[in-house]
């Protein structure tokens, strides 16, 4: 199983981009999915997720700005980030709970990141 993440990118501020994260692979189940962000200097932190029972989470510093999404019949999730501030430059990784057949347990995967800069 593999995630590969796309879509990062340099813009201005207040302006949008949409991150894309493929699952491939044998795949049985798609469980929880989230975004996280690493930028210079500092920890990774969880940005947006969408846990295994429903629903949406957001930081903070995105509530309103950024939406998680999913399409389960392509096996990919999105980040729409809206209003994006100098602030928001990091590398962004996917990560997902995956139960590669019915008899296997969620295990959890990441993808390589994809650069966002924020910057006039």
């Amino acid at each position: 199983v593999q995630l590969q993440a796309s879509g990062g990118g340099l813009v201005q501020p207040g302006g949008s981009l949409r991150l894309s994260c493929a699952a491939s692979g044998t795949i049985f189940s798609i469980g929880a999915m989230a975004w996280h962000r690493q930028a210079p200097g500092k920890q990774r932190e969880l940005v947006a997720a969408m846990p295994r029972g429903g629903g949406t989470n957001y930081a903070d510093s995105v509530e309103g700005r950024f939406t998680i999404s999913r399409d389960s019949a392509k096996n990919t999730m999105y980040l729409q980030m809206n209003n994006l501030v100098p602030e928001d430059t990091a590398v962004y990784y996917c990560n997902a709970q995956i139960k590669p057949r019915g008899n296997y347990p969620f295990y959890d995967y990441w993808g390589q990141g994809t650069l966002v800069t924020v910057s006039s």
